[in-house]
């Protein structure tokens, strides 16, 4: 029993349900509501659960295999350092750049976080993703960020 509490999905679909007990215990101190007249809690609590019920399968999924542990692999701090650097530098030059250039730049380097991805799919997964923020948040729902910013056009 010691053993399938040092496996790593057991581990994992633990934190998931102990994030989802919280997100959704704290939603509770908000109005529900109903699905169709939805409160400032609906949502915390419908995605707190959705959290805990994936959180119960990754578990069990993880007290079924059959191996005694799972071998431990090491860290991938390419990954780490790329994805939370790419966090800081959304962030940092959203205003300065625009839009366009920081999800292009942004997606750009969070694909090469994994050494599967060649440099020409980071391109273009990365076009492909700015097209799409452009119209979801700029067309769509008016985001009011200039497309290039001030550093690029004067």
């Amino acid at each position: 029993m010691a053993l399938l509490l040092l496996r790593r999905d057991v581990l994992a679909g633990g934190l998931f349900i102990l994030f989802g007990l919280y997100f959704a215990g704290e939603a509770l101190n908000y109005e529900i509501g109903t699905a169709f007249r939805m409160g400032p809690g609906f949502m915390p609590v419908l995605l707190g659960s959705a959290l805990i019920a994936l959180g119960i399968a990754i578990a069990v999924q993880g007290i079924r295999k059959s191996e005694a542990l799972a071998e431990v692999s090491p860290v991938a701090w390419r990954g780490i350092v790329l994805i939370l650097g790419t966090i800081v530098f959304f962030g940092v030059c959203i205003r300065g750049l625009g839009f366009l250039p920081v999800v292009f730049i942004s997606a750009f380097v969070t694909a090469m976080a994994s050494r599967m991805n060649s440099p020409l799919f980071a391109a273009l997964l990365a076009a492909a993703l700015a097209v799409m923020c452009a119209l979801i948040f700029k067309v769509g729902l008016g985001f009011q960020v200039p497309w290039l910013g001030t550093w690029l056009v004067r």
